[in-house]
């Protein structure tokens, strides 16, 4: 996969896989799947400065599954997979 490194407070996420079976046990067309809200960083931004001048450490780090907001970020195609540059506030938790 090529490199992207986020800038600022941006944080490149890939979503996991959504199920194809619903709770009901129907096999469900990619039309018809939620955009998964779990995801997994691949990479940190830069960071960034509080007003004080002092670095912003980041909540997560790369490899972390998180939840993250259903319409937050920017879809990017890299080498043929969507991937997504998100702010670090459009992370909602760390799952697990």
């Amino acid at each position: 996969m090529a490199n992207i490194k986020p800038l600022g407070q941006r944080v490149l996420v890939k979503r996991l896989e959504a199920d194809a079976i619903s709770a009901g046990g129907i096999v469900l067309p990619d039309t018809a799947k939620e955009k998964p809200q779990e995801a997994e960083v691949l990479s940190l931004g830069t960071g960034g400065k509080d007003e004080k001048g002092n670095d912003i450490t980041f909540s997560v780090k790369v490899g972390d599954k998180v939840l993250i907001s259903k319409y937050g970020g920017t879809e990017v195609k890299l080498d043929g997979a969507e991937v997504l540059i998100i702010s670090e506030s459009d992370i909602l938790g760390i799952v697990g």
